[in-house]
């Protein structure tokens, strides 16, 4: 009975983080934003594959005034202006989906549509009512090391 147990539990777990991350459509809002290296898929450390030990991404790979999603790695680097990098949870306060997009000043999550400011990531529209955690990050040169 424990192994069932156990089956079982393992098999809600991961349904529930199917569950939760993004419809992976992306931003549907029609915007003009320049696309995030995530959201293009061009870049390594867009999949969430580290380019050197410890390294999250490069600063040449998050755009000014957008940013870039790591959902593996559960976060979000947005660079508000030029050469200022700031970074947040990339789980939404709302129902702990995965956010799917940043355009137009905004870290949005597809779920149910709520939008954070790139930055202080604060609640610029619901159902969400709290901001994304922020992320310790660590700019050297042109790296951006979590932590």
């Amino acid at each position: 009975m424990n192994a069932r147990r156990r089956t079982v539990l393992t098999a809600g777990a991961a349904a529930l983080a199917t569950g939760c991350g993004s419809s992976g459509d992306g931003d549907s809002d029609g915007s003009t934003a320049p696309a995030s290296a995530s959201e293009t898929g061009k870049s390594p450390e867009a999949s969430g594959t580290p380019t050197g030990t410890g390294e999250l991404t490069r600063t040449s790979d998050v755009p000014v005034g957008g940013g870039t999603i790591f959902k593996d790695r559960k976060v979000v680097v947005t660079q508000p202006k030029a050469g200022e990098f700031k970074a947040f949870s990339a789980v939404c306060t709302h129902a702990g989906c995965i956010v799917a997009s940043v355009s137009d000043g905004t870290i949005n999550c597809a779920c149910h549509g709520s939008k954070f400011s790139i930055t202080d990531a604060a609640v610029e529209a619901g159902p969400a009512t709290r901001p994304l955690p922020a992320e310790q990050i660590t700019v050297e040169g042109d790296s951006i090391r979590l932590g």
